[in-house]
């Protein structure tokens, strides 16, 4: 009976393997391998459930096997129920120590959680028994990516490829970790190959057109999607994929058509109603949409999203906006969302009284969410700042001292109060609290070498080198604004240095300029360093657009001896506009400011360099001025496109991710920060700035 339940099993017949099963359990209710038979079907049919009852009639006939245990671990795994898998993991090796199986699910486990250290024990464990294994060469090569160590996960994984390489989950790992690296020409046949050996590995398929779309090639990416979608029910996420790149393809009716099922699945996912949204506008078809969204309405009312798609798509006509509100306050009486929808009407028609006592509700019902808070200040300020400020303080003297969070929110929100109030004093005494406060977090600021040192002697360029350019700015400077403008648009240029996985390079330690000056190092190995780091960046021997987190003309001896092809661009502003802005603001990078006396310090010191740069022809250098266009993209885009050599795309009116002070704001600042600024006019007047 069991050849039978067997065979249907190789041959996927999972119907015809559980009849079996229960044919032979009709026979002999006490068959422990029948029952597990039965499970391993029931499993392959996707009925956890099940399988799970039958795992544990079998564990009732057979409690010390240590198989069913583990294949009940499985089963829970199935199920997503992780703590139950724990446990049946735990008793596998208590009844056999030498489950090498158990370690790597038990490691893998461990993965997910973030536990990498109990992952690298269960590791150990595991290598024991099965060293060389592939899955134990997953797990190492997963615990090295989630670490952050790429190369090493890719070294690990790529090697074990080569002694395994049909090994699937292997396979998937060392797509994951090409992926990480940005490899992604290897990534996409690492996935090519996986999915030939499992071609029913959905997860992978959508992995591989999100690798090929990456690529530029988004009919390709559709053609690898397109499996995923076949049977009765794929899943969501697929559909999404789908949809997102059918829009993307011009084919607005297909999107909605596969974006609708996810709808359906998903009501309150808000990247499907968006989606849907632009299919709908692009299909110019008003009537299926409303449909579409009255239909989820009556079934999930308490979705915002669904609402505020209904407004979206409405004429702007207020008293058929209000009636929609109206209807979502009745259906959710109780959600602050609908109140948050007429606070929006309220003010786009001008009626800021009424405005104001909504946004009252709102922060009185909803009083945790920061928004509530925001949004009453914008209108209390509006109307007369000094009650934004006397709100303030009715806040902080009801938020608990151990709040931490809050506390520092309002300190923030209270410093722009008083800085809009004209209050310039104060607001400079709670942003340099803010900075003091936060000072254990943020990175000491580098020390500056010399910026007229003599440096070394400018090399021949080599004929046909790719171009190469250093982009660098200080805080204040709004450098944040010009990466924004150019990442994702310019195919050159790098901003990995302020992301999650920084090249490991000299150009990213503060310590290089000191380490150079002592003779730790030499500038030929801080080139070597950065060169060896390219090929982890995707760059090759191709253009580079390199964001450096700051800059000194040490790294002259760097450049001009080794890449004196190389050009600068350093974004400034009014350096007085610059250390205000600091301190409102911060910096993308996270540098510690101090004092103001020590931030106008150093930022002195280094726009002196940047002085230098300009008065000497050191290497070619374009210095690029925002101070009339930091919080306007499009007028932005212009001189860094110029500076560049480049014509960047019209970017998105709201680009840029918060606004900076505008030019001359300083000068509201000159009694309260007399003494940085005094530093700071000098250097000013050398950049060519007015002195007051």
């Amino acid at each position: 009976m069991h050849d039978k339940i067997l065979d249907a099993l190789r041959r996927g017949a999972h119907d015809e393997a559980i009849a079996a099963a229960r044919a032979a359990l009709d026979a002999n209710p006490a068959d422990v391998r029948a029952w597990e038979l039965l499970a391993s079907a029931q499993r392959a049919s996707g009925d956890h459930v099940a399988a799970l009852d039958s795992l544990d009639r079998a564990i009732a006939l057979a409690p010390e096997d240590a198989s069913l245990h583990f294949q009940r671990a499985a089963a829970l795994l199935g199920a997503r129920d992780l703590e139950g898998a724990e446990t049946s993991l735990a008793r596998t090796l208590e009844l056999d120590p030498n489950r090498f199986g158990a370690y790597i699910v038990q490691a893998e486990l461990a993965i997910a959680r973030g536990d990498f250290d109990e992952a690298d024990r269960l590791a150990t464990l595991a290598a024991r028994l099965g060293e060389g294994h592939p899955a134990l060469s997953t797990v190492r090569g997963m615990i090295a990516l989630r670490r952050g160590e790429l190369d090493r996960a890719l070294s690990i994984l790529s090697q074990a490829a080569q002694r395994s390489p049909d090994d699937p989950q292997l396979l998937n790992a060392l797509a994951a970790a090409y992926i990480a690296k940005d490899h992604l020409a290897f990534a996409e046949q690492t996935l090519l190959r996986l999915l030939r050996l499992a071609p029913q590995t959905l997860p992978s398929r959508r992995l591989l057109a999100e690798v090929v779309l990456r690529q530029g090639r988004p009919g390709e990416a559709a053609q690898q999607i397109a499996p995923a979608l076949e049977g009765p029910s794929p899943s969501p996420e697929h559909l999404r994929f789908a949809g997102a790149l059918a829009l993307r393809l011009g084919r607005a009716g297909q999107a909605v058509a596969h974006l609708k099922r996810v709808l359906a699945a998903v009501p309150g996912d808000t990247t499907t109603v968006d989606l849907l949204l632009s299919a709908w506008q692009a299909l110019g078809d008003r009537e299926d949409a409303v449909a579409t969204l009255e239909a989820a309405l009556a079934t999930t009312p308490q979705v915002p999203a669904l609402w505020q798609a209904r407004l979206a798509i409405e004429p702007p006509d207020e008293a058929v906006l209000r009636a929609l509100i109206e209807r979502w306050s009745a259906a959710v009486p109780d959600s602050v969302a609908p109140l948050r929808a007429r606070l929006n009407l309220e003010v786009a028609t001008g009626a800021t009284e009424s405005a104001e006592a909504i946004a009252r509700e709102i922060a009185r019902r909803a009083p945790e969410d920061p928004r509530s808070h925001s949004q009453l200040l914008d209108l209390l300020t509006a109307r007369d700042p000094e009650t934004a400020i006397e709100y303030l303080r009715e806040l902080e003297a009801v938020t608990p001292a151990e709040d931490e969070v809050r506390r520092r929110q309002l300190q923030g929100w209270m410093a722009m109060a008083q800085e809009n109030a004209g209050h310039h004093a104060e607001a400079v005494e709670q942003w340099a609290r803010m900075h003091a406060d936060w000072a254990d977090r943020l990175v000491v600021l580098p020390s500056w070498s010399p910026a007229d040192a003599p440096r070394a002697a400018r090399a021949e360029p080599a004929a046909g080198a790719p171009r190469l350019v250093f982009m660098a700015g200080l805080p204040g400077s709004g450098h944040e604004h010009v990466g924004r403008l150019l990442d994702g648009v310019v195919g050159a240029f790098r901003a990995d240095r302020l992301g999650d996985a920084p090249p490991r390079d000299p150009m990213q330690n503060v310590l290089t300029v000191g380490r150079l000056a002592s003779g730790e190092t030499t500038p030929r190995a801080v080139h070597d360093e950065w060169r060896a780091q390219l090929a982890g960046r995707a760059i090759g021997d191709g253009a580079l657009i390199d964001w450096l987190l700051w800059w000194d003309n040490a790294l002259l001896d760097v450049t001009r001896a080794h890449l004196p092809h190389a050009e600068l661009l350093m974004v400034i502003r009014d350096p007085r506009d610059m250390l205000v802005n600091w301190l409102a603001f911060g910096s993308p990078v996270p540098f510690r400011l101090g004092t103001p006396e020590e931030g106008a310090a150093w930022l002195a010191q280094g726009l002196e360099h940047v002085a230098v740069l300009q008065e000497q022809d050191l290497q070619p250098v374009r210095v690029l001025r925002t101070d009339d266009t930091v919080n306007d993209p499009a007028a932005l885009a212009l001189p860094v496109g110029e500076a560049l050599g480049l014509t960047l795309p019209a970017p998105p009116a709201g680009l840029f991710n918060g606004r900076r002070f505008p030019a001359g704001h300083w000068r509201r600042y000159t009694g309260a920060l007399a003494g940085p600024f005094a530093t700071l006019t000098p250097v000013a007047v050398r950049l060519g700035y007015p002195d007051n």
